[in-house]
């Protein structure tokens, strides 16, 4: 058995939503349908319903009440792709690759008394999803990215008094995927499927020095996979090669991250919240998928250098403002402005993502003092960025990106 290096533009080799999405990177955003209203500001610190499992754990603790929260959040991303060179012959570059997408999450928060709360959370933090047209130019590079990361956290939270609160929740995440390219040769396709269970955890601090200020800190762990699948090989054999399947592994972390956010009410009607997210992308230098059993002239077409990423971290800010109408409606807005953790040289058709800012309306309405139903809808651009890619066995392709997207959120908070 010879065991040979696959490199590929996996970009991730497996977690779920998209370049497009509103978060960095591979990170999603999209764990609470009020907070996207506020364009994620105040996340770690607003503690607004159950979904605070996710924004703070300590946050549970002043719920005040039993409640669970649901919701869904989907995307309509728009990608033009411009100036474009190189590629398969007589390929084309439609753009559009993102398909339309959803992103559900659910939340439980149980109160037990003098100052204690657990929870139990279901989630996606990372993700990834592109699926460019059948003759796309640039498809040696990548054809199709579907990847997904779905969280459990149990979680508990203690009100040590009344100025600050503590949580705490491992999590366990399933990660699973599939992504694959053509081969510069004949009809040759590539595609990778590989699966893993990993550990991690968030913690969380608030802190309230006044009735109407509220600070928070948030540490989400990394996570470290170890892929298990498997490499199917089909289209060469006109070259006399058969159609092949071999055995994948693959390792790599989602990186941590730390959010620290301010919540400030000004009146009955007014709220302001401020955040910022540091994101340790640096974690992911290069990605390389192994192998085993490659023989023969098929190894001569599969084995390549280790491909480089050289990911940087970044940071993530966001302003929001809340509006209390009357005691059924509350209005919100906000602003967030995100890095992108790719850089010129290395930026892939997988992940062709550039900085961004994003606009953000919602609005939460209580018929009843038990239930809440929050609507939202935020509007993301990015930068255009430059693809330049150029390997001696893929060839060259090289394009302009513009991205941009709806997304549009629906939740409910039930409190019993």
């Amino acid at each position: 058995m010879k065991k040979v290096m696959l490199k590929t533009t996996l970009s991730l080799a497996v977690t779920l939503a998209s370049t497009q999405l509103f978060a960095s990177g591979l990170a999603i955003n999209e764990q609470s349908i009020s907070g996207m209203g506020t364009g994620y500001a105040g996340r770690s610190s607003s503690a607004e319903d159950a979904s605070t499992l996710y924004g703070n754990p300590a946050g549970m603790s002043l719920l005040g009440r039993d409640q669970v929260t649901a919701g869904v959040s989907v995307l309509d991303a728009k990608t033009d792709i411009k100036n474009t060179s190189g590629g398969r012959p007589g390929g084309t570059n439609d753009g559009d690759m993102v398909p339309f997408t959803s992103v559900p999450n659910a939340f439980f928060v149980k109160q037990l008394g003098n100052g204690w709360a657990v929870g139990l959370g279901a989630y996606a933090p990372f993700g990834l999803i592109t699926d460019y047209e059948s003759g796309f130019a640039g498809s040696n590079y990548g054809q199709k990215s579907e990847v997904k990361v779905v969280t459990l956290q149990p979680t508990v939270s203690y009100a040590i008094n009344d100025v600050v609160s503590i949580g705490f929740g491992p999590t366990f995440n399933r990660i699973s995927g599939e992504l694959s390219s053509t081969l510069p040769i004949g009809n040759g396709f590539v595609d990778v499927k590989g699966d893993d269970t990993a550990v991690g955890y968030n913690v969380g601090v608030i802190v309230q020095p006044t009735d109407t200020t509220r600070l928070g800190l948030t540490y989400h762990s990394k996570v470290s996979y170890s892929l298990d699948g498997h490499t199917s090989v089909t289209g060469l054999t006109g070259f006399g090669i058969p159609d092949a399947r071999y055995k994948t592994s693959l390792d790599i972390s989602t990186p941590e991250n730390v959010d620290f956010s301010i919540t400030q009410k000004l009146d009955d009607q007014w709220t302001v919240y401020g955040g910022a997210t540091w994101t340790r992308w640096s974690r992911l230098q290069n990605i390389t998928v192994n192998n085993q059993g490659v023989t023969g002239p098929l190894a001569s077409q599969l084995t390549s250098s280790t491909e480089p990423e050289n990911w940087h971290d970044t940071w993530a800010s966001a302003i929001g403002v809340s509006y209390r109408v009357n005691k059924e409606w509350v209005l919100r807005s906000g602003l967030s402005v995100d890095q992108a953790p790719t850089n010129n040289t290395d930026r892939s058709v997988r992940i062709p993502t550039g900085d961004r800012r994003v606009v953000s309306f919602g609005a939460g309405y209580s018929p009843t003092d038990d239930l809440t139903i929050d609507l939202a809808v935020s509007y993301l651009k990015e930068e255009d960025v430059n693809v330049n890619l150029n390997n001696p066995q893929k060839g060259t392709y090289s394009a302009q990106y513009e991205n941009s997207a709806w997304g549009y959120g629906l939740g409910f908070t039930y409190k019993f």
